[in-house]
């Protein structure tokens, strides 16, 4: 393969057409807006995908695409990993759409869900407020409860990753839906 480990979007946009690209948010976050021609295959379900994805790779360069560029360098390790070469969209979707390019976004979707970085700054500050809140009414050890938040919020900036984020994806309105999974896999499959 010759594709960097990371596509600028400019690059990206006039190498589309021979790339296969793979959306790792969830699905909500996909229906929202995604490159044209993306396919959503979210992280956590990526191992499911390993068969596909290298098949794709005897056809041409693979994309791994997510918001703003941690979750698609993470979906690049697990496929290094399993001797699967792909490059990640430098910035994501949010880049490429500062950049002025087209997302597409799904008819079918009566609303989209939100970024899984404000679902998880919402749950954080919900948790932090509620934690100084017993803090205050109730006994002061529900402190506790605010700096663990805080705590984890460091070490996710440390090692960018997010564990809150890998528990909110597992909710169901961040879910594919089974059939919905298969039919990207199938689609994967024929390209």
């Amino acid at each position: 393969m010759t594709t960097p480990t990371a596509l600028a979007t400019d690059e990206a946009r006039t190498r589309l057409h021979e790339l296969t690209v793979i959306d790792v948010r969830t699905p909500g976050e996909y229906v929202g807006g995604h490159l044209p021609g993306a396919l959503n295959i979210p992280l956590d379900q990526i191992q499911r995908a390993l068969p596909d994805i290298r098949h794709a790779t005897d056809r041409g360069d693979v994309l791994v695409v997510c918001a703003s560029g941690a979750r698609s360098q993470n979906a690049c390790k697990i496929l290094a990993e399993n001797g699967i070469t792909a490059a990640t969209l430098s910035g994501g979707t949010e880049a490429w759409a500062a950049d002025g390019h087209e997302l597409h976004r799904s008819q079918s979707a009566s609303r989209a869900t939100w970024g899984m970085e404000r679902q998880v700054r919402l749950t954080a500050g919900v948790i932090v407020l509620l934690g100084l809140l017993l803090g205050l009414v109730v006994h002061p050890a529900f402190q506790l409860i605010s700096a663990g938040i805080a705590g984890g919020l460091v070490f996710s900036a440390l090692t960018n990753t997010c564990g809150m984020a890998a528990m909110l994806a597992k909710l169901p309105h961040n879910r594919p839906r089974a059939a919905d999974l298969d039919n990207t896999l199938a689609a994967l499959r024929n390209r």
